[in-house]
């Protein structure tokens, strides 16, 4: 069998991870981690003093950064957590479909029409009203473990 039967599948995400390892004891408050598969915003922190038998524990006071539902986790101080690659994009609004979807414009002029509304009611309040006065909205989106979600507006001027 030669070198050149093998084929390889290539990946359009060239195989990097949505998360990245982390040591429970140097995550702080403000930061990023995933509980019970959901990345989350980390809002408190107590660590609690090595036992008889065993390790520090970290306890973990989290938001989930897409559904805004409160997680909390306890995990020994020395052992590894997973924490998210978060990543805020800036998108210019273009439209607003009927069934509850956006068209954003992209950096390279392409457009993006896989998200939808945000469930945050101020937010759509303000996004729909903007639209509606024909300002130029420009959105931010989060993304992180291959969801995206709006999660805040500028108004850059009338159109």
């Amino acid at each position: 069998m030669s070198d050149d039967d093998h084929q390889f599948e290539s990946k359009a995400d060239a195989g990097s991870s949505k998360t990245f390892p982390q040591q429970a004891g140097t995550i702080r408050k403000g930061g990023h981690i995933v509980i019970k598969g959901r990345p989350c915003k980390v809002v408190e922190v107590s660590t609690s003093k090595t036992g008889k038998h065993g390790h520090a524990k970290c306890h973990f006071v989290s938001i989930d950064i897409f559904t805004g539902k409160k997680i909390e986790d306890i995990v020994p101080s020395s052992h590894n957590c997973d924490v998210p690659h978060v990543t805020r994009t800036d998108y210019q609004l273009i439209d607003i479909s009927e069934d509850g979807f956006v068209s954003l414009l992209t950096e390279n002029g392409n457009t993006k029409d896989d998200l939808r509304l945000p469930t945050d009611d101020s937010l759509l309040t303000q996004l729909k009203d903007g639209f509606g006065e024909g300002k130029d909205l420009v959105v931010s989106v989060m993304s992180a473990m291959g969801e995206e979600q709006i999660c805040g507006l500028k108004d850059i001027g009338p159109r």
